[in-house]
């Protein structure tokens, strides 16, 4: 089915939840005027469902496939994404230095949104790209970006970062991938990289003309665990001193992962060094790849959240065009016993209006987390610290609300749902992975429970929840007043209950800043000029979260309370027996 980009409530919740209208008035983002926001979603919106959504089912049918060691991607990718770069949609918050417009991030996040909602495998492209971008700004040589980020920026060359092994999922420090320093020769004070990688998006293609993988590795004598683990840059292609790509570097894609969904995106099991030649530089100092790795991570934690919101939005307008379109049944009580549009009927009803409401949170949520990130890059430290604290709350909660709107989708369908023609199917399925990558939702949770709400003893949650108690209706009073009083257990009690725990208290901690920040869109309105049909649909969403969203978040509150003693009353092999 077509896409039809939702941009007005795009910029809504750039004006009100990442504030944009108020970093404008800055002289960092004084280029981010109302004018050019509006241009910029609209231009990203159009663009993103002329070129990339006609391409989704494509992708999905097809796949990407590996030939004689290349991979094959579906008529038509190498189009788009070269108009993709031509038009510049991947430099949008990059430095102007290397190329970028400079834009405030939360307005990159909104064009990716466009990206992702019309395709979401091809999107994952130019996501792990901007990984790449972050990772070599914050701690890359200044030769390492002279060499390529302005390429990385403009999208010519795409960006990779390869952490899994096969005997290593999360537990990263389990690696064994080696780089050994070259002490003579042409390569001298560079690494010999070794060691195989699995799960690679988008590791090897021809979309690009280099693909600059980021690889972790540990070096000789190097501390066992974490600690010993280094960052290197290892290109698909050495650069030669003009700057273009030149001979072969020993790395090649070993095989494709044969997924549940996002077939157009090629997820690769890459082998570095077969040959024994395989160069890379050390990014950063040795020893300190996982921080340097974390700042990939983090910004791919808020854009897989995105990527909740995305799938959401798509499956959501498929399922809201066919209770359209579908007649079937009276409606229950009417005199007039002629079938209708399944919009009418009220269960019907209410899965549309809660997945309207799950994907407006999620985006209202998601924006109002880019836009601190904004202003902690400015060096507003509250703000960093409250947008640290919410990326685990937007890479879960908005992951998790994506995987349930598009089953609410397929529910909406019906039979009809179930049946790959349709294509809702395949948004359900390619929604699943979002929850798994970039650290499971679980692994989220944790991160919330011990180090985001050990930043300032609670204090950073502590005064996020005081603002909703503040500001909210009496249900986001609530629920607010309820995620701090059990945070406050958790600081007292153990780490097995916080843990046992940490999955309904990021669900109830999410629901109540995405709750607040749809209030604030409702109490906006009054003061833009928007269609009265657009106001009254976002005041009845919000209404329907608060009345309906809050009380079940309120529930995972009551879950919360319970503990791990009970997860331990059987033993591992009474459990699984």
């Amino acid at each position: 089915m077509s896409f039809n980009p939702p941009s007005i409530d795009q910029v809504l919740a750039l004006r009100v939840n990442a504030g944009l209208d108020a970093l404008a008035e800055t002289e960092r983002f004084a280029a981010a005027s109302p004018d050019v926001v509006e241009a910029v979603v609209e231009g990203a919106g159009q663009f993103a469902a002329g070129e990339w959504a006609p391409l989704n089912r494509l992708g999905d049918t097809e796949g990407a496939r590996l030939v004689d060691g290349k991979v094959v991607l579906p008529e038509g990718f190498a189009k788009a994404y070269s108009d993709f770069v031509e038009a510049g949609w991947n430099s949008i918050s990059a430095p102007e230095a290397f190329g970028g417009q400079d834009l405030p991030q939360s307005l990159a996040v909104a064009v990716m949104e466009c990206m992702g909602t019309a395709n979401m495998a091809f999107s994952l492209l130019p996501m792990l790209t901007v990984g790449a971008i972050e990772a070599l700004i914050h701690h890359g040589s200044e030769s390492q970006q002279a060499t390529y980020l302005a390429r990385i920026v403009s999208g010519e060359w795409s960006g990779t970062m390869n952490l899994t092994e096969p005997q290593a999922g999360s537990d990263v420090g389990a690696l064994r991938s080696t780089a050994v320093p070259v002490t003579e020769g042409p390569h001298a004070g560079k690494y010999r990289i070794a060691g195989q990688k699995i799960f690679i998006t988008w590791g090897e293609h021809d979309l690009a003309e280099n693909i600059v993988h980021l690889v972790l590795a540990r070096t000789p004598g190097a501390p066992a665990g974490s600690r010993g683990i280094s960052l290197f840059v290892v290109p698909k292609y050495h650069v030669e001193a003009d700057g273009t790509p030149g001979a072969r570097n020993d790395l090649k894609v070993v095989s494709l992962e044969h997924k549940l969904g996002i077939h157009a995106s090629p997820t690769c099991v890459m082998s570095y060094g077969d040959n024994g030649e395989c160069i890379g530089e050390l990014v950063g100092a040795e020893n300190e790849g996982m921080r340097c790795m974390f700042t990939m991570m983090n910004n791919a934690r808020i854009n897989v959240g995105a990527q909740g919101v995305q799938i959401a939005e798509r499956a959501m307008q498929q399922a809201m065009a066919y209770a359209n379109e579908r007649v079937q049944s009276a409606r229950a009580g009417s005199a007039d016993k002629a079938p209708v549009a399944i919009v009418e009927h009220p269960d019907v009803r209410r899965t549309l209006l809660r997945m309207r409401a799950l994907t407006e949170g999620g985006r209202a949520l998601l924006y109002y987390a880019t836009g601190q990130l904004d202003r902690g890059g400015m060096g507003d430290s509250a703000a960093q610290q409250r947008a640290e604290l919410l990326v685990p709350l937007v890479k879960a909660w908005c992951t998790d609300l994506g995987v349930e709107v598009a089953s609410l989708g397929i529910q909406v369908h019906g039979g009809m749902g179930f049946i790959e023609e349709t294509g809702a199917a395949q948004h359900y399925r390619d929604a699943r992975i979002a929850p798994i990558y970039e650290g499971t939702n679980g692994i989220q949770a944790a991160d919330l429970v011990t180090r985001k709400l050990g930043m300032e003893q609670g204090g950073v949650l502590f005064a996020l929840m005081d603002e909703i108690a503040a500001e909210g209706s009496a249900p986001l009073q609530d629920l607010a007043q309820g995620c701090k009083a059990t945070a406050e257990r958790f600081i007292a009690g153990s780490l097995d209950d916080r843990l046992a725990a940490s999955v309904p208290f990021l669900e109830a901690c999410a629901v109540a800043v995405a709750g607040w920040q749809l209030e604030r869109q409702v109490a906006a309105l009054p003061a833009l000029d928007l269609s009265a049909s657009f106001t009254k649909r976002k005041q009845v969403v919000a209404r329907y979260f608060a009345q309906h969203i809050v009380p079940a978040a309120m529930g995972a509150l009551a879950q919360a309370a319970r503990g791990a003693d009970l997860l331990y009353d059987l033993t591992s092999e009474e459990l699984t027996a």
